[in-house]
């Protein structure tokens, strides 16, 4: 049942419209929160806030490239649930 529980609490943390945006951007380029937050025209808080949500869930991690951090996906079938989406 666990595995159930930890699909369930990855799925309500991209069920926001703006963390579903951020992770396609992400399948399409690992970025820094600089970029995405250029791409969305959001607050720079708005976003770290969103990645927190996604990286506590398991769903992204970060890598530091000096003063920046690079995020990518790290969950295969949320992957491919995006791409599904991206693609209608």
């Amino acid at each position: 049942m666990e595995k159930f529980e930890q699909m369930s609490e990855v799925l309500k943390a991209i069920a926001h419209p703006a963390r579903l945006k951020i992770i396609a951007g992400l399948l399409k380029n690992e970025c820094n929160v600089s970029q995405i937050q250029l791409a969305l025209r959001l607050p720079q808080s708005t976003i770290s806030q969103h990645l927190k949500v996604l990286r506590n869930v398991g769903i992204i991690k970060g890598r530091r490239e000096g003063t920046k951090v690079c995020y990518k996906v790290i969950v295969k079938w949320v992957e491919v649930i995006i791409r599904i989406i991206d693609k209608e």
